[in-house]
């Protein structure tokens, strides 16, 4: 059983964050400073975002290769979530400075990260604070 929640809402429930930077990964517990930084940067970030429909899917094993390169951001919960019908127990995000809009591509137990994502644009925002304060963890 899944619960329903504004994609906005959910991060603030996330139970740790992943970050993975070309292969290498390390998680953040929700009690330390490095979380909080990065909960407090991705909310702004997200302020007036506009939540769209997604352009693409996610397939798992081309999803598992992209994470060996490049910067990347997971948000883990301890429940499963869902939003339009699509549920997740994590949200998995590339990191790129110059991104105004980007998918949000989800990871359930059974499917892994295949499937339909969410999709933000940033209208008139990028990911320059988020990636800046994630390559100086």
């Amino acid at each position: 059983m899944s619960i329903e929640i504004e994609l906005d809402k959910a991060f603030d429930k996330a139970e740790s964050i992943n970050v993975y930077s070309n292969g290498e990964v390390i998680n953040y517990a929700a009690n330390q400073k490095p979380f909080k930084e990065i909960l407090v940067s991705w909310n702004d970030m997200i302020d007036g975002a506009h939540q769209m429909p997604a352009y693409g899917v996610s397939l798992n094993r081309e999803t598992l290769k992209a994470l060996k390169s490049g910067l990347w951001v997971e948000f883990v919960f301890d429940e499963v979530y869902e939003n339009g019908g699509m549920p997740f127990e994590k949200l998995l995000i590339q990191v790129e400075k110059s991104f105004t809009g980007f998918n949000l591509i989800r990871y359930t137990t059974e499917y892994g990260y295949d499937g339909r994502c969410f999709y933000y644009d940033l209208l008139n925002k990028n990911m320059d604070n988020l990636y800046d304060i994630l390559v100086n963890l």
